[in-house]
Parts: structure tokens; C-alpha cells; sequence
């Protein structure tokens, strides 16, 4: 992902969220132009196995392979880093010393903390000179800005050498924030200091993009990593699509 301190000059990674282990939606994201794809182990259903599944399919597909983690915890971020994700979100951030625990799971020493497990990232042989340096700069860490403790501190959090962005969770910090569900001018003023400390700090951020009008503010806020839409709601919108029309041509 391309790092620029102006937003005209970043590139964004659109990546489909996935709720549940669908492979036909791989293949899709690959043949329709996706750059990878995005679990959502946190909510989504998964278990270990059908996660390492997903992501060699999308490795093998030539597609980036990330994942937000179940919990923000060692074994959550290490378990997919050792089936070769691309990179972590990682949820439930409380604040910047929080973050800088978390992110240096992802990355080996002397940068980082992450244990070794060999396998598939060492294309299970023995590890390639230099492999440390190689896979830290591969595999990118976004810790979540979903609470008001990690608001606070974004900039803070976007200054450790082992986060390479962050990742807004809108929903939750609305909720953390104390407004109940109800969306207004002061999240679109929370997105804007999370946009502007990234573009700021040359960092990516992302954020999951569903509606046009999300696409329009992430177009002129610098996003670089829109996870467009999920399966379940794509889904649920051709079907949705599908039985209106048939109402409407077919009738009853």
C-alpha cells in the first residue's frame, strides 16, 4: 500500500469483507478485481481451520489475504500471521501503550515480539536469509480506533514503528462515545481526526465502506484500505433485488 503524506497521491486496497467461509466469494473477489479479501474473525464464523483454508485460496489466487482478529490478543494475531495474513486488525485497542503490546506480535524481533512458527511462511522449509526484515515489512499491523482511549491517542499509535495504519470502527466508537447508535456531525468529525492523523503520519487507515456516500467522504479523507461491503450484505441485497423484481414482472 502506497505511503504519501497527500491524500491525492495514495493509492487505496479494496479488499471483501467476509462474515463466513465462503470460498465461490474468493473466487469472485479475484475474477471482479478485488485486491484480497478481509475475515472478520471477531463477529464472522470461522473456526482455525476453515481461517487458514480462506487465506491460502487467496494467497494461491494471487489476492492479499487480512484478517480483524477474534481478540486482541497474542495467539489471535499469531494464528493467522502463521497461515501467511497479510495483516492484522486488530479490535478492542484500548489506548497507545495497549496498542504497541498488540502490535508487536505481528512483527519479529528486534522490531517486534512475534513468536516464530515457521510453516507456511517459510514455504515449510528453512527460513531464507533475511526472512525477519522481509516479513515484517509483508505483513502490515492496523490496530482499531474503536474506543475514546485509542481516539485519544491515534496519533500516538500511528507513531510506533510497528503499526503500519489504523482501522476506524465506526460503530463502536459511536457507541463508546455515548450516542447511543444515533450518527451525526460528531462522528463525521471523529473519522476526519483519524483521517487526518494517518495522512499525517504518512500511514495508511482504513475502514469499512458500504454506501456511496462512504465512498465519496473516503475519496477526500486519503483512504487506503476500503473493505467494500461484506458477503452476507451483498447477498442479502441481489436477493432482495431479485424477489422485488419478480413481485413487480411475475406477480404473485
Amino acid at each position: 500500500m502506497a505511503k504519501a503524506a497527500g491524500a491525492a497521491a495514495r493509492k487505496a486496497t479494496y479488499t471483501l469483507w467476509l462474515s463466513s467461509a465462503n470460498t465461490p466469494a474468493v473466487e469472485l473477489a479475484r475474477l471482479l478485481g478485488y485486491d484480497g479479501i478481509t475475515l472478520d474473525l471477531e463477529h464472522g464464523v470461522f473456526n482455525r481451520e476453515s481461517a487458514d483454508r480462506l487465506i491460502l485460496l487467496a494467497r494461491q489466487s494471487g489476492l492479499k489475504a487480512f484478517a480483524r482478529v477474534a481478540a486482541p490478543t497474542r495467539i489471535d494475531i499469531q494464528h493467522v500471521l502463521d497461515s501467511g495474513a497479510d495483516g492484522v486488525i486488530i479490535p478492542h485497542v484500548e489506548n497507545a501503550e495497549h496498542a504497541r503490546e498488540l502490535a508487536s506480535y505481528a512483527k519479529y524481533p528486534p522490531s517486534g515480539d512475534r513468536s516464530v512458527g515457521g510453516g507456511r511462511t517459510w514455504k515449510y522449509g528453512t527460513p531464507p536469509k533475511g526472512w525477519t526484515g522481509a516479513e515484517n515489512r509483508r505483513v502490515r499491523c492496523y490496530p482499531m480506533v474503536e474506543t475514546s482511549g485509542a481516539l485519544a491517542d491515534v496519533e500516538a499509535i500511528l507513531k510506533l514503528k510497528t503499526v503500519d495504519g489504523v482501522f476506524l470502527g465506526p460503530f463502536d466508537l459511536n457507541m463508546a462515545r455515548g450516542r447511543k447508535g444515533a450518527f451525526g456531525k460528531d462522528d463525521v468529525a471523529d473519522r476526519k481526526t483519524v483521517a487526518d492523523a494517518a495522512v499525517a503520519a504518512g500511514k495508511d487507515w482504513g475502514m469499512n465502506v458500504y454506501s456511496q456516500d462512504d465512498m465519496k467522504a473516503s475519496r477526500q479523507l486519503g483512504l487506503t484500505f476500503a473493505a467494500l461491503t461484506d458477503d452476507i450484505t451483498a447477498m442479502s441485497e441481489a436477493l432482495t433485488r431479485t424477489i422485488a423484481d419478480a413481485r413487480r414482472i411475475i406477480g404473485r
